[in-house]
């Protein structure tokens, strides 16, 4: 009679110990054969707890094939399919943790572009002139409080009807709603451009499809890029998000993170505007959007203590 400890035969009950009694831990990797156990535990007790049918299973084996058919060297269905699950913003958050009052991190995204045109504090963005006017400022601290010179405040958004300059070559200008700002002696920094909008990510593949049959929608609420790095700091890939944004608590990617919603405050009249560099502008939006970044020491001091 096989005994409940000796798992050389397959049963309902042991079935994930029958799976991980075959990793020789002599020959795998140890991380792998933790991770690979880990992964069957929870694979084979999701299994069990739905009770999928034959028809079941294949329909899931038919939607990760497609998801894979549907990839290519310019999109990755299957980073979408973790992002609408919250697994990439999961998998940041424990990768970003850092000291209180520090910025918080938010997921990349598909559409940043390396080495964007370093311009002077106080330049526009927004080649395409669409949109509304914004001014977005900010200083750029340590978590003592201690201005930064010399940080590199990188940022990018969509235009004003939703795309990326990638996204429309040969119609939005190159680089256009892209920029890398410098902060000043005081941690400053400044640029304009147009009040950020919501988005869809890709829904013409099985992700879409998935999306549409749980009841959600694909729109990403309205938000500025930002990647904020200095010397001997740890550099923050983070958002900022435009409080009045219908999407704002539903994001299809799970981005929002209370901390990264943004005060606009508008200012009427167009001798103002003109001021701040919107001529012609009846109006525009101003955006204080203070950063702070941990020391590299301080973050690795505390991934150490966890």
């Amino acid at each position: 009679m096989t005994k409940p400890t000796d798992f050389a035969y397959f049963s309902e009950e042991h079935s994930a110990e029958v799976v991980n009694a075959r990793i020789d831990a002599e020959v795998a990797d140890p991380r792998l054969a933790s991770v690979a156990a880990s992964l069957t535990r929870h694979l084979h007790a999701f299994i069990k707890e739905v009770e999928p049918s034959h028809e079941e299973w294949l329909a899931g084996i038919k939607f990760l094939t497609e998801t894979g058919h549907m990839s290519s060297e310019w999109r990755q269905e299957f980073i979408l399919l973790s992002d609408i699950l919250g697994v990439s913003m999961l998998v940041d958050a424990i990768n970003s943790r850092r000291p209180s009052g520090a910025t918080e991190n938010t997921i990349l995204g598909p559409f940043y572009v390396k080495n964007p045109p370093t311009l002077p504090n106080g330049s526009t963005i927004c080649q395409d002139g669409k949109g509304e006017p914004c001014l977005v400022h900010g200083v750029v601290r340590d978590t003592d409080g201690k201005p930064i010179a010399g940080a590199l405040v990188d940022v990018w958004q969509t235009n004003d009807d939703g795309f990326y300059d990638v996204q429309q070559k040969n119609v939005q200008p190159e680089m256009n709603m892209r920029g890398a700002f410098r902060t000043d002696a005081a941690g400053c920094y400044s640029f304009r451009t147009a009040k950020p909008r919501y988005y869809p990510i890709p829904a013409d593949g099985p992700v879409g499809q998935l999306l549409g049959r749980l009841g959600r929608h694909p729109n990403r609420a309205a938000h500025i890029h930002a990647i904020i790095s200095a010397d001997g700091y740890d550099t923050v890939i983070t958002h900022i998000f435009e409080p009045g944004c219908k999407f704002l608590r539903e994001d299809a990617v799970f981005g929002v993170k209370e901390s990264l919603v943004g005060t606009f405050v508008r200012h009427d009249g167009p001798e103002l505007a003109a001021t701040n560099g919107f001529d012609g502008a009846a109006s525009y939006l101003e955006v204080e959007a203070d950063f702070v970044l941990a020391t590299a020491s301080g973050r690795s001091a505390m991934v150490h203590q966890e």
